[in-house]
């Protein structure tokens, strides 16, 4: 049988590609990269920079490429079958890594350079590489005895698929729930839109009235205008008790068992818990840190959310007679108490945000900025007939990158937004191979009579994922490894939160926000309340953020072997941010994926930590104005295409000029006093 992915391809050969086509390409390319690996080790010159560490970061690029587009699928476009060859792959690939990290003629090698790296001639790209290199087999079991290794091995092994197993039960719980309206009057309060949207849901499954579903563009508009307060109710405890019900998709062992293998795995490495062991390699470095961090703008956000708490509530009764202001009344009565305020709300904006207008937004935002043109094409293959696909192009019409975008929620595709890379950028053999790129987010699909029109909040969130994007995309470093996203975790988040920035700019808007059916330009007294509002309720929202770091961390910053009672542990993180009254029914562990599934445990808080940096380094923007080129170059250069080659304080202040400072995002977020 002739298998695509073990041809060699440069862009994904989608359109080819069969489901039993990935099991055989994994087998093949792990023994591949095993081989890679043999002739590192058996190499009988002495060892290198160029052969140890340089050979070793361009191995296994083929089982790279496969492992890309399989996961990806399985996030984007996922079914039974491909579900389950991820369950047989996980251990696999888990097994693979381990075989690498805990191979003691590499690490030998390694750390033969390693000690000699004061002698040789290195660039920093290079210095970095070789001390990352070395501090990740250390970090990860290369000192361990033989029983060690053994442990850890299969630790891994059961985290691999406790993962998986995880993320496919929140899928599930996302797909099993629908919400079935039979008369009209229960949808009283929604906008037409949603409306279409529910009736349009209903008909494509064959069924009389509406459908209410659990995804994003579903979920947030009936949350938001639905009167009906008991629907309202049952829909957010489905919501929040996704992965605990105690069924077979419950979540509650799985979280249990993958916070107890963490932190038996960092104790076996010498580590405290699993938050000293991975914060060792973020700018936050502890996990004191993180929470004096965390506890600092607790400080300032929870006076400002009480205040916004208890004004939510007397509107609530001075409105509707509300007693007791519930989790599935916060959207609802905000968003008319946003509309009193500001005589503003996401369906008089929505007509101005036509998803091709912002993705066409976007593209002139980043034209502006970094230079760069975007060309739609037709003739890449794709996994699915919504992914548009483009060709980015520089000033000089040199190729950038291959950019892909997936906007729709569909069945098999997991909730969210994200960026991810099909291929990394390097440069070898004096060649600069570049990267592909893709975005995939749940935005508001289009309807019979209506395009796709976006919230406010899926515009910032396109630009958010666009970020990430562009710093795939501008990577510009000689080894994969450290290209791109490759960087602290807690730095990861700076390129797409400062990019949500350009979304509040008068300057910004003007290219893009125009009106679907008249072309007119959004009235800047709609930007100037947008920019008005943009704090609306900001210590509620940081209160949220800060309460999801504190849970991260309580399950990973201690032991928890005592830990018997998911919920009960939750409430107990959740103790100095609580608002509203705790509904037994539901917990946010058991669907908290970010951690669980993703790579956010132990890093939740850098959502925060890189609102920091976007806030700072906007400021910047805003001193020179939003397009200013030498600044914008300035970030390209220096934090965009730099990837992971240095430290990223250092990369950050040869941008800025100085350490961030809290104050900006501070008065940003209205939580102190803009100063002069």
């Amino acid at each position: 049988m002739s298998n695509p992915l073990l041809s060699p391809f440069d862009k994904a050969p989608f359109e080819q590609i069969e489901n039993e086509h990935f099991k055989p390409a994994f087998l093949q390319a792990i023994e591949s990269a095993r081989q890679e690996i043999d002739q590192i080790t058996q190499n009988p010159e002495p060892p290198s920079f160029e052969n140890t560490l340089m050979a070793l970061d361009f191995s296994g690029q083929q089982l790279d490429r496969i492992s890309s587009l399989f996961f990806n699928l399985n996030s984007a476009e996922t079914n039974e079958e491909i579900q389950r060859i991820a369950q047989e792959i996980s251990p696999l690939l888990s097994e693979f890594s381990n075989d690498i990290t805990l191979n003691e003629a590499l690490f030998d090698r390694i750390k033969t350079v390693y000690e000699q790296h004061n002698s040789l001639e290195l660039s920093e790209e290079e210095k970095t590489l070789l001390e990352k290199r070395y501090k990740s087999f250390s970090r990860n079991g290369a000192n361990l005895d033989e029983e060690d290794k053994k442990r850890l091995r299969e630790i891994d092994k059961e985290l691999a698929q406790l993962k998986l197993k995880f993320g496919e039960n929140v899928l599930a719980e996302t797909n099993k729930y629908e919400m079935h309206l039979a008369e009209e009057e229960q949808l009283k309060g929604l906008p037409e839109g949603a409306k279409e949207a529910a009736a349009q849901l209903a008909k494509s499954k064959e069924k009389e009235g509406w459908l209410v579903t659990l995804d994003y563009p579903s979920y947030i508009p009936f949350m938001k205008y639905a009167e009906n307060r008991a629907l309202r109710k049952e829909l957010s405890l489905a919501f929040g008790s996704k992965g605990f019900h105690e069924d077979e998709l419950d979540n509650q062992q799985n979280v249990l068992k993958i916070v107890n293998l963490r932190h038996e795995r960092a104790n076996l490495l010498g580590y405290e818990s699993h938050a000293h062991f991975v914060l060792e390699e973020r700018m936050a470095e502890t996990p004191q840190k993180v929470l004096d961090f965390l506890n600092e703008l607790l400080e300032k956000a929870k006076p400002a959310a009480e205040k916004e708490f208890a004004e939510l509530e007397a509107f609530a009764k001075k409105l509707d007679g509300i007693e007791r202001l519930e989790k599935w009344d916060s959207a609802y009565y905000a968003e008319k108490l946003k509309q009193e305020r500001f005589d503003l709300d996401d369906e008089k904006l929505k007509p101005y945000f036509k998803l091709e207008n912002v993705i066409d937004g976007v593209f002139k935002v980043a034209e502006k900025l970094f230079d760069l043109n975007f060309k739609e094409v037709f003739t890449i293959e794709k996994y699915h007939e919504e992914v548009k696909t483009y060709e980015v192009y520089d000033s000089n019409d040199n190729l950038v990158s291959l950019f892909y975008a997936d906007f729709h929620p569909r069945p098999g595709k997991r909730g969210g937004a994200w960026m991810t890379s099909y291929k990394s950028q390097y440069i070898l053999n004096g060649e600069n191979s570049r990267p592909h790129i893709s975005n995939v987010c749940n935005f508001t699909k289009p309807t019979e009579t209506k395009p796709s029109l976006l919230t406010f909040n899926e515009v910032t969130t396109l630009f958010h994922e666009f970020g990430h994007a562009l710093h795939g995309m501008l990577a510009n470093t000689t080894y994969p490894t450290l290209s791109g996203t490759s960087v602290y975790w807690d730095f990861v988040e700076l390129p797409s939160q400062v990019m949500e920035n350009w979304c509040y700019e008068k300057e910004a808007l003007e290219l893009f926000a125009h009106h679907y059916e008249t072309r007119e330009l959004i009235p800047m007294e709609l930007v100037q309340k947008i920019k008005d509002s943009s704090t609306f309720h900001e210590g509620m929202a940081t209160l949220r953020q800060l309460s999801f770091g504190f849970l991260d961390m309580e399950w990973h910053g201690a032991d928890p072997s005592d830990i018997t009672n998911v919920k009960d542990h939750e409430n107990k993180a959740f103790e100095s941010t609580r608002l509203f009254p705790d509904t037994p029914e539901t917990c946010m562990s058991t669907a908290f994926s970010h951690i669980f599934q993703g790579g956010y445990s132990s890093g939740y808080y850098s959502y925060k930590w890189a609102e920091v940096l976007d806030a700072d380094a906007f400021a910047y923007f805003k001193e020179n104005g939003i397009f200013n080129k030498e600044v914008a170059d300035k970030f390209k250069n220096h934090v965009l295409s730099r990837g992971g080659t240095e430290n990223p304080m250092i990369l950050y202040k040869r941008f800025r000029g100085a350490e961030p400072k809290i104050e900006p995002l501070l008065e940003r977020a209205g939580l102190i006093k803009r100063t002069a």
